[in-house]
């Protein structure tokens, strides 16, 4: 234990404790009211922005980044967490070439900090949960042109889809042509690339089956 000097049991101190008491019981108060009017619901100004948005399903306060809304589909009693990323496109007012572009079934929770990018289409089936600090996206950046920098190379996509009832652990990744089946645990910190079929466990980088069901 670091070891202090007494506080000194003086009207002074009595006062200022309580009043520090008082200060820190109306910041959490203040952020728990926060957090609830800046949640994200369907029948909210900003959830109306969605292309569609399903009843009892939430986006938590605060969000990180949310654009083109129009082309993101979210289920009924879906919930995404705190500091969460969902886009469509690049840039806000992109016009896409698919719609929609990203699609969450129902009954989903998002981890707190995880982020969706679509350009192409991200399909997530039903009852998906995933771990904190999921990354999810359906487009890499082009680097075989050694004559330009990586940033300005072509961007490939490719689809992605995550069947029902899958469970993503924190950190996983799933980068673009990912098809994930239904009933799959994906380890934490691991990298999808490619297929998993129903029913098994995987984890690594790349990620690769390691208990079928």
């Amino acid at each position: 234990m670091l070891e202090r000097d007494p506080v000194p049991d003086t009207l002074r101190q009595r006062l200022l404790t309580s009043v520090k008491r008082a200060s820190s019981e109306a910041v959490h108060r203040g952020w728990e009211l926060a957090a609830e009017l800046g949640a994200i619901g369907p029948d909210t100004g900003r959830g109306k922005r969605f292309g569609k948005f399903g009843k009892n399903s939430v986006i938590c306060f605060p969000p990180n980044t949310l654009f083109n809304e129009q082309y993101i589909h979210i289920g009924e009693g879906t919930m995404i967490g705190p500091q969460a990323t969902l886009s469509a496109g690049m840039v806000p007012g992109q016009k896409m070439i698919t719609d929609p572009v990203v699609s969450i079934g129902d009954r989903c929770l998002i981890g707190k900090g995880s982020g969706i990018v679509g350009h192409l289409r991200i399909e997530i089936g039903n009852d998906v949960w995933t771990g904190h600090h999921v990354y999810i996206t359906d487009q890499n950046h082009g680097y075989e042109d050694l004559d330009l920098p990586i940033s300005m190379q072509v961007m490939p996509e490719r689809p992605v889809s995550i069947g029902d009832g899958a469970w993503l652990g924190h950190g996983s990744i799933v980068l673009p042509g990912s098809n994930i089946g239904k009933h799959v645990v994906v380890g934490a910190n691991s990298v999808v690339t490619g297929d998993l079929p129903d029913n098994c466990i995987a984890a690594g980088v790349p990620a690769r089956v390691i208990k079928q069901l």
